[in-house]
């Protein structure tokens, strides 16, 4: 596994920071459930996220953008790796210590429908989770739960209706309120757009940058979307069966995609301008089973630029140009790609071992 902690040196505006983060699933099989696998979800990704900026996550289904996010929040437990929020350890907390954070981190899932107990109203949906931490007196929770609805765009008068008698953007603004009445301050947007028509989708982005200026917010945004997190975001990270395999600022990374992954994922990316030529970048067969992953680079399987060495060693994690972060053999100095091919030769040696054993014999 590689190590790829540098990406951005923390300091006082930083207030999240992911450092080799891991998280593996077992495959538990036979009578007696027994281990005989991992599903390697998340397999050592590192990020920093600035106060009040946006970063956002992208990558294929299944890449493990979801669980990174909820292993962040501590939703499920990691396998390795630190989690930094703020200066603490989110997995070192106690349990009283972690229930005082939770308001503070929040989270915005993908789909409005199934995130909502359709056996409560809209007010006590919204005002349950505040009202549990203490977050306003007694007295004035009402009118504080009123006031967080009317910013999300919902009337008072929602307070009393269900669920189910809301349209997806509505539903998905009562998420929103529910999240933002625990004063948080960072947010993991897990596609929460996804679900939503397209005049909807602008709506909700719209609502989003509207409440991270005027509360000062930070948001780890994650979507397919790519038009939506050019729009959102102020740094991007891509994700492949696991890893990061790219990181940058919005305007460098569109500008100028570094790893073959990252430049076939925006050659998708549409172009309202029937003149214009799309160059798309079609990658070969089907993402590996995270259960499996390929030895080596991870994506050499569907590249069309994979070299002999990507199949045997990891490419390294590295800063190409400042502030751009890439793992990738095309771009290894003359070390490295010595490092990786002593790697490669070693493991074709132990491979013909054996055989050579057998031949023998």
């Amino acid at each position: 596994m590689e190590d790829n902690t540098k990406i951005v040196t923390p300091g006082d505006d930083t207030i999240l920071e992911v450092r080799n983060l891991v998280k593996w699933f077992p495959i538990k099989t036979g009578f007696f459930k027994r281990t005989t696998g991992h599903v390697k979800a998340v397999d050592g990704v590192s990020f920093s996220i600035k106060r009040r900026q946006t970063m956002g996550l992208v990558g294929e289904s299944g890449c493990g953008k979801s669980t990174c996010g909820r292993t962040i929040l501590r939703l499920q437990d990691k396998t390795s790796g630190d989690v930094i929020f703020d200066g603490q350890d989110v997995f070192a907390l106690s349990k009283e210590e972690l229930r005082k954070m939770r308001p503070r981190m929040q989270m915005v899932f993908q789909d409005p429908y199934s995130s909502l107990s359709p056996r409560l109203p809209v007010g006590e949906i919204i005002g349950e989770a505040a009202r549990e931490h203490n977050i306003v007196p007694a007295e004035e929770f009402d009118d504080y739960i009123t006031r967080v609805m009317e910013v999300c765009g919902l009337p008072a008068y929602y307070k009393e209706r269900y669920p189910h008698e809301f349209s997806g953007g509505q539903r998905q603004r009562i998420c929103i309120a529910r999240a933002l009445a625990l004063s948080p301050d960072f947010i993991v947007c897990d596609e929460p757009v996804s679900a939503l028509d397209v005049s909807i989708q602008a709506q909700i982005i719209n609502l989003l940058k509207q409440l991270q200026n005027d509360f000062g917010l930070t948001y780890l945004f994650i979507s397919h979307d790519l038009s939506v997190v050019e729009h959102i975001s102020d740094t991007v990270g891509v994700m492949y069966l696991g890893t990061m395999v790219e990181y940058a600022d919005t305007e460098e990374i569109f500008a100028n995609p570094l790893n073959p992954y990252t430049q076939a994922l925006f050659s998708a990316i549409p172009i309202p301008d029937p003149d214009v030529k799309i160059n798309r970048i079609i990658l070969k067969g089907s993402i590996p089973s995270p259960a499996n992953p390929p030895r080596g680079c991870k994506f050499h399987t569907r590249c069309e630029k994979c070299m002999e060495v990507c199949k045997y060693a990891a490419p390294v994690w590295k800063e190409v140009v400042p502030g751009h972060f890439c793992a990738c053999h095309l771009y290894d100095d003359a070390a490295e790609k010595k490092q990786a091919e002593e790697t490669m030769e070693q493991i074709r040696r132990t491979e013909t071992e054996p055989v050579k054993e057998e031949m023998v014999l």
